[in-house]
């Protein structure tokens, strides 16, 4: 399976394993719930994906890597203990609580949450000393004498032999306690994932055009050659910077991320390839309905990568301003209710110092609750966002009323809902300057190249991408609305075509 079905299935089955009865005990024995254990190639995002989960579900994640972990620092140290049996007294060793274990305990403490993933990578590279202990680790959740929590599942992860040379295959008596998800890499899936987190358009728009160099792990003569969604999303990162001061690319440092010398000259090529691109084509002029003839004449003559990679550009930037809408939307959204009490409070006749208390305890509970998912490994950077607007905005409101007072609490509120007001105007604004983008991206690119493969493909990213398809949902898109039907209309009449070929009249 691809790594988002497996996603899919740890998720369901974390819900199920975490579901409780009417007297609040877990409807499947801890001794029942079969660790699950994620077998693939390196670098495929298996670690990304236990973070999404935890963040979707808002429960905890602690992580682990296997490999450094000895006998003592998985079970924990020995010391002795005086102890009195029928009268005598005994040195008995005991073991201090596992490091592991001890550190979903900090977790829970720091972060209030109760409930979490324990996710123990590499688990068939352990070493001998530890091997023994698995066994009773995976049925019973205990390491040493100390038991993991309840109300924590067990998630694990490895790589098949062929990847790693210090893989200790599993015998049938541990392979029967556990839950295997062989999992394999899938350009489709990690493009939709890659999209939402903001991946480098070159690597999108040069993966799209040679899907065999997203994952490779080969042998040649020269050593081994390695190609990982974990390599394209690090040298995503430096490559913005990198734009950020004027900082040329060169192979050297593509290398540092993509272990082939084939695919670190084609794309580091490619790259400057579409540095020219975004010079020669004016997204922003694009964007605002201000190009000109000579830029779509240009477009129409260029050839197959040019125009993939200039529709790429275009989508990447309307995505990028639908999302900061769409993100700004929810933001405005989820301020209402604390607003909404501080009118309450303000309208029953609460001073100006019993309403600044207020607005500052929200900010300061809504600074708690994103301390905490940060703690505990489930904040996405998407709420970290949208918390720290949220906490300057109640801080602010709490200075406007200091400021504001005049002994009367409706006036008091007067400025909070003038700022409010002046965010959602301002959104406003921004949401009828993203759908004249919009408008004016479809309209390029009917002028330039039809109702071709370009506006396929714009219609496509428009579909599959989450907040694109609900701005479009939420505030309409003509352009969109008219293509999609003629697209359906196009495909009905495909299919009469083929059933009338198939009677051989």
């Amino acid at each position: 399976m691809n790594i988002k079905e497996a996603k899919d299935y740890i998720k369901d089955s974390v819900r199920i394993y975490l579901k409780k009865d009417d007297e609040g005990e877990y409807r499947i024995p801890i001794v029942r719930q079969r660790p699950i254990f994620l077998l693939g190639a390196p670098g495929i995002g298996k670690t990304a994906v236990m973070e999404q989960i935890a963040q979707e579900l808002q429960i905890a994640l602690v992580s682990y890597s296997m490999t450094h972990h000895t006998r003592q620092s998985a079970l924990g140290l020995p010391y002795i203990m005086h102890k009195e049996y029928e009268g005598q007294t005994y040195d008995v060793t005991e073991y201090t609580m596992s490091e592991i274990i001890a550190s979903i305990y900090d977790v829970m403490a720091a972060s209030g949450i109760k409930e979490g993933i324990l996710f123990l990578d590499e688990i068939n590279c352990v070493s001998e000393t530890l091997a023994p202990s698995m066994l009773q680790f995976l049925q019973y959740k205990v390491f040493g004498r100390h038991r993991v929590p309840d109300g924590w599942v067990i998630v694990t992860a490895g790589n098949p032999p062929e990847y790693n040379k210090s893989v200790r295959e599993f015998d049938v008596v541990t392979l029967d306690r556990l839950k295997i998800l062989e999992v394999e890499a899938d350009y489709g899936v990690w493009k939709e994932y890659a999209a939402q987190r903001g991946v480098h358009t070159a690597i999108l728009n040069y993966l799209d055009m040679k899907k065999d160099d997203f994952y490779q792990v080969e042998t040649t003569v020269r050593g081994r050659n390695y190609i990982t969604a974990r390599g394209w999303e690090d040298l995503s990162e430096m490559l913005k910077l990198y734009e950020e001061d004027k900082i040329p690319v060169e192979e050297t440092l593509v290398g540092q991320y993509i272990r082939s010398d084939r695919v670190v000259r084609e794309f580091t090529a490619y790259y400057d390839l579409y540095q020219k691109y975004k010079n020669d084509y004016n997204a922003d002029e694009i964007l605002e309905g201000v190009v000109g003839e000579q830029t779509k004449d240009k477009a129409r003559k260029a050839d197959f990568d040019e125009r993939l990679s200039l529709m790429g550009i275009l989508i990447s930037r309307i995505q990028q301003d639908i999302r900061d809408n769409m993100l700004g939307a929810e933001t405005l959204g989820e301020l209402m209710n604390p607003l909404r009490a501080l009118k309450a409070k303000a309208e029953a006749g609460a001073g100006m110092e019993e309403l600044a208390a207020m607005a500052g305890q929200q900010s300061e509970a809504r600074q708690k609750a994103m301390d905490a998912l940060q703690t505990a490994g489930s904040l996405s950077e998407r709420e970290k966002r949208k918390s720290r607007y949220i906490v300057r905005f109640l801080a602010d409101c709490e200075k406007l009323v200091r400021l504001g007072d005049t002994g009367d609490g409706g006036d008091l509120f007067a400025s909070v809902r003038d700022k409010y007001d002046a965010c959602v105007a301002a959104y406003k604004e921004d949401t009828g300057a993203v759908k004249d983008k919009l408008h004016c991206l479809f309209r390029f690119v009917e002028d330039t190249f039809g109702s071709g493969n370009e506006m396929l493909l714009l219609m496509t990213e428009c579909t599959v991408q989450a907040d694109c398809a609900r701005f479009i949902g939420t505030y309409g898109c003509e352009d969109y609305e008219r293509h999609n039907e003629e697209m359906m209309l196009t495909e009905r009449n495909t299919g009469l075509l083929k059933k009338i070929e198939a009677l051989e009249l």
